[in-house]
């Protein structure tokens, strides 16, 4: 079943995109929750015309993208958390806390465009990823180090 997304869902697509889904996922969670609607031929023609009047805002938008990007290009995080002593967090970094401290230095990004690969649920150095636009993503590298007694 083909679908239009009217807004960006995790692990299918981004707002506009027009993807093929399962038809059970479609008719049963996507479209009665308004996150997509059918890509009828009429439904294509009225996403063509809104795409092409919209083209140069969304140029706007990846731009802006972009500058956020460059400016979180050569940072780096150090998160304190509490730790055993063989090395191993009590719970877990996720993106809540890389949000937290990138907030400290005065970079507001929403936690649901930071993507932690696994549970990091050791000290050490890792990477997490923030995805500020379809197109333009960077990577964010940070230390996990254990809090002082």
């Amino acid at each position: 079943m083909e679908i239009i997304l009217k807004e960006d869902v995790v692990n299918l697509g981004y707002k506009d995109d027009i993807v093929t889904v399962k038809s059970g996922y479609g008719r049963n969670y996507l479209i009665p929750t308004g996150k997509a609607v059918i890509a009828s031929p009429a439904a294509k023609k009225m996403l063509a015309e809104d795409l092409r009047q919209r083209a140069h805002k969304l140029e706007k938008i990846k731009k802006d993208a972009e500058a956020v990007a460059e400016s979180l290009k050569d940072v780096s995080l150090k998160i304190v958390t509490k730790a055993s002593a063989t090395g191993t967090i009590y719970g877990a970094v996720t993106n809540i806390q890389i949000a937290d401290e990138l907030a400290k230095l005065g970079h507001n990004i929403d936690r649901k465009m930071i993507i932690v690969k696994g549970g990091i649920k050791e000290v050490g150095n890792y990477v997490a990823v923030v995805k500020l636009h379809k197109e333009v993503s960077v990577e964010i590298p940070f230390e996990v180090v254990a809090e002082e007694a």
